[in-house]
């Protein structure tokens, strides 16, 4: 009988990073991610599920340990995990209407870092991303050049960079070209 063969996949750009003078952009691990759709009457049982409350308010963010959840929209959330427990999992026990889908490989996450983080960003991003109207915690979904992000303020002076795999080259490339000329 034949063997067959695991697939094994290796993520994207794995352990690449750049250093600029006040800037630092970095490919971050592999995560667990789901795109979540609810209505509002089931946000209660989800949050429950997963150890965290939604946020319910535009550009808020929740986080509880490993696990964080981006509010996208009215009724969507994605919710990502650094460490060992997929967020599919909790969601599978939920009876209340929702949709879960399991987007771990779609995206790739990138760190941004340092003085000059937000003028990276900015480079080709049209959000504001002063303090006072993007402060901690802040999310959205926008554009960076011509590839859609989802930002996350992770710090003061820090961000996160999710984008779909198949943009990650360029996303990689456009953020370490902007480095430079924040730098300059």
């Amino acid at each position: 009988m034949a063997k067959l063969a695991d697939a094994v996949r290796n993520p994207a750009l794995a352990g690449r990073e750049f250093s600029a003078a006040g800037v630092k952009v970095a490919v971050l691990p592999p995560a667990h991610r789901i795109s979540l759709r609810a209505p509002t009457q089931s946000v209660a049982a989800l949050s429950k599920a997963l150890g965290l409350t939604l946020p319910q308010k535009p550009k808020g963010s929740a986080a509880k340990g490993t696990r964080t959840a981006l509010w996208l929209g009215p009724d969507e959330w994605l919710v990502m995990d650094d460490g060992a427990k997929d967020p599919l999992d909790a969601c599978a026990s939920v009876d209340a209407l929702h949709s879960a889908v399991g987007i771990s490989h779609r995206n790739v996450a990138f760190s941004v870092i340092g003085v000059g983080a937000a003028n990276t960003i900015s480079a080709g991003c049209p959000q504001d991303l002063s303090l006072g109207v993007f402060p901690v915690g802040a999310c959205s979904r926008t554009v960076l050049g011509k590839a859609e992000i989802v930002l996350l303020r992770t710090a003061e002076d820090a961000f996160r960079v999710e984008c779909w795999r198949s943009f990650s080259d360029y996303v990689y490339g456009f953020l370490t070209e902007a480095a430079r000329d924040a730098a300059a």
